[in-house]
């Protein structure tokens, strides 16, 4: 089998730099990738899988009916009779644990030789298990607080988008800004090679002298096309981000300005522990627990209730109505359950689990705190790496011209000059690098406060 190493990719595959640019700004990139990233378009999916999840654990105490109807003909010995039935089955769930029930069920030969009306109502009111307002309310409460951490989890990975788009755009940022440089730097040598020739013809260098000047430029051809190409990847991990076509030639427009932004780590660690997505979720897996627990122990109790029913049953056949018949009953129905272990498990598993979940809150509230320190430490540090960054640039662009008129003057070799333009260029990638890195510890840092929306001015609730 052949290797494939060799085969050149589709022009397809990569932004065309042919290709008319599409102008793009930080703002508009996090709009458009709100709208159309696919991880973020199927979490919204989701969550209407959810609100609607919701909204059926809310009909808990909604009535509940049942209709049924049939119509047959049967043949039992030689005998043929049709008949038709209709019926119906409701049942309502009330607050404090009672349970309605009402079952109808009318019955007519075709050939009118008799009829049957049968009605039940049933009223059930457990007084120990399953009794109570707390203890019913629960489940609902346990789904409205579910419902909540599935909020979070949206918000969350709409956070987290908004992040990776701001990352990917700095990307390629700082690749447009790499190639920029890249250019500059082989003017610079382009320039030097004339002013090296200029000596020679004036005898005042040595022809072998310039070998170093053209080495320089041939190795910065080299980096220029590295750095391209790298501005390439970074456009089309941009483009994926936003979901647009890969073979746009999408542009960063926006200009790379780092500006001090003052930190308030206190300050901040306050506005995680209110804004923290994972902190408020957890927050609320404790309270389900809490009711889980509460159901528990609830379970554990007898089984005693007040039972209520009344019975209506008419007819007829074909020598007369059936009399009318009532049977009413009221009375105590109680359960004992003996032997089964079921029910102490199950206390013993939900006070594990608001256990484990009270220790994952203590364990998660502390490293939020200790990450907030570490990302405000992280931005104070990458500040400082900016600024030392730019005093090398301005002393290396100084320390450049000054060699460059010496040489002019005869005072200076080619070397150095070589060696302090190679310093310029290092000085100009790492404030390039300094400066993105500083904008990403910034949006990190938002991230781990759960301050990304509001960052954005970006106002959704869940709904």
């Amino acid at each position: 089998m052949s290797p494939i190493a060799g085969v050149p990719s589709p022009s397809g595959t990569r932004p065309s730099e042919v290709d008319r640019s599409v102008p793009i700004s930080l703002v508009d990139a996090v709009a458009l990738g709100v709208r159309d990233n696919r991880d973020i378009r199927a979490a919204f999916l989701d969550r209407a899988v959810q609100r609607f999840r919701l909204r059926a654990a809310e009909q808990r105490f909604a009535p509940r009916l049942d209709i049924l109807a049939d119509v047959f003909r049967e043949d039992v010995g030689g005998i043929v009779t049709s008949q038709a039935s209709v019926g119906g089955t409701g049942s309502l769930l009330l607050p404090s644990g009672a349970r309605i029930g009402f079952v109808w069920d009318r019955r007519q030969r075709l050939d009118r030789r008799g009829d049957s009306d049968v009605a039940t109502l049933a009223v059930t009111q457990p007084l120990l298990r399953g009794g109570g307002f707390a203890v019913n309310r629960a489940p609902l409460r346990i789904a409205r607080l579910q419902d909540s951490i599935e909020r979070l989890a949206l918000r969350n990975t709409l956070a987290e988008g908004i992040s990776r788009i701001a990352f990917a755009y700095r990307s390629l940022q700082q690749a447009q800004e790499q190639v920029r440089l890249g250019e500059l730097a082989l003017a610079r040598t382009a320039e030097l090679i004339a002013t090296n020739r200029a000596l020679i013809d004036a005898g005042r260098m040595a022809a072998a002298d310039i070998v170093q000047s053209e080495a320089d430029q041939a190795n910065q051809q080299v980096a220029l096309h590295q750095v391209r190409q790298q501005r390439n990847s970074a456009q089309l991990a941009l483009l994926e981000q936003l979901a647009l076509d890969p073979a746009t030639n999408i542009i960063a427009a926006d200009p790379i300005a780092a500006e001090q932004v003052p930190i308030d780590t206190q300050r901040a660690i306050e506005i995680a522990r209110t804004g923290r997505m994972d902190l408020l979720a957890q927050q609320r897996a404790v309270q389900q627990a809490q009711e889980g627990l509460r159901l528990a122990r609830n379970q554990r109790l007898w089984d005693l209730s007040l039972v209520a029913t009344a019975t209506r049953s008419a007819g007829r056949d074909p020598f007369g109505p059936f009399p009318t018949l009532n049977d009413n009953r009221v009375g105590l129905q109680l359960a004992i359950p003996l032997g089964d272990p079921a029910p102490k498990l199950a206390v013993i598993e939900a006070d594990t689990s608001l256990r484990t979940a009270e220790l994952r809150l203590e364990a998660l509230d502390q490293s939020v705190e200790t990450q907030v320190r570490d990302a405000a430490q992280r931005v104070e540090a990458a500040w400082s790496q900016v600024e030392a960054a730019r005093r090398f640039k301005a002393l290396s662009a100084r320390a450049v011209e000054i060699a460059r008129d010496k040489l002019a003057a005869g005072r200076s070799s080619n070397f150095e000059v070589l060696s302090l333009q190679d310093a310029l260029r290092t000085a100009e990638i790492q404030e390039l690098t300094s400066m993105i890195s500083y904008l990403d510890a910034l949006t990190s840092f938002d991230l781990q406060i759960g301050a990304t929306l509001e960052s954005w001015k970006i106002e959704w609730s869940g709904e």
